[in-house]
């Protein structure tokens, strides 16, 4: 009887270890696929300071969707956990990601250790500046459920982006996440390496120079790159392109506005 009492209170105890011999790793990506389940609501206070705006600081009632894909996140990241203190008055877990390779943004995500889903997360650029983050400051009582799309990379997109734009030297670590046709006859491709974003974008004129952003023209148009990226890695990154031939990328292309 002592035996079944004492293996019922273990069964009880919450825990954000998903079985006997998880890893780091392992633990981080079983909070994001709960998150595509299980969803916190209630006041959350968002920071963004790059790219750079007017009012930095805005209020919602959740966190900002930020497109995780596990299987980059794998390759490119290296996971460690810490005792994240409390958040909102939830005690949590934060997992803390560092690129195995180049000079990326990282990242660091607070995760309830009863609900197993974030409650906050921050990026900051290479050199460990803040560049935005998000924190329930009140949240619900009870989480709810929600449906999020898990997100896909179509298997021929790389090559046709490389066909497009010959030359093109993806930065480390990144892939072709969608491909978004711009109102100006231009395409937006986007690149992930799991959890940061890049804008790469053909367009028929250029973009005001801004910190993130690099350009080049090519041919009669211009192709630019926008990211948390240092200056150097978003110009190297176009400074090989010979040309532009968008024709092969119109299958994977979605209308501006709607979601990939």
């Amino acid at each position: 009887m002592k035996r079944a009492g004492l293996l019922l209170t273990a069964l009880l105890i919450p825990s954000t270890s998903t079985w006997a011999g998880a890893t780091d790793m392992d633990d981080l990506l079983a909070a994001l696929r709960q998150a595509r389940t299980l969803e916190a609501r209630g006041e959350v206070t968002i920071t963004v300071l790059f790219p750079p705006r007017a009012v930095p600081t805005r209020t919602a009632r959740r966190l900002p969707l930020v497109a995780f894909t596990p299987a980059l996140i794998t390759r490119n990241f290296s996971v460690s956990r810490a005792d994240g203190g409390a958040v909102a008055g939830r005690p949590t877990v934060r997992f803390d990601l560092l690129p195995r390779v180049g000079t990326r943004a990282r990242w660091s995500l607070w995760v309830d250790q009863v609900w197993n889903i974030p409650l906050a997360y921050e990026e900051r650029t290479a050199t460990g500046e803040l560049a935005r983050r998000a924190e329930f400051v009140k949240v619900n009582p009870k989480p709810i459920r929600v449906e999020a799309a898990v997100v896909t990379q179509p298997a021929a997109l790389h090559a046709a982006v490389a066909q497009a734009l010959p030359g093109l030297v993806l930065p480390a670590g990144f892939e072709p996440s969608g491909v978004t046709a711009r109102a100006d006859g231009g395409l937006t491709i986007s690149l992930t390496d799991g959890v940061n974003v890049l804008a790469l974008v053909t367009a028929p004129r250029n973009v005001k120079a801004a910190p993130g952003v690099a350009s080049r023209r090519v041919g009669a148009g211009f192709v630019w790159l926008v990211g948390n990226l240092p200056q150097g890695a978003l110009e190297a990154a176009l400074a090989g392109i010979s040309g532009i031939d968008p024709a092969g990328l119109g299958t994977f292309a979605s209308p501006e506005g709607s979601k990939q």
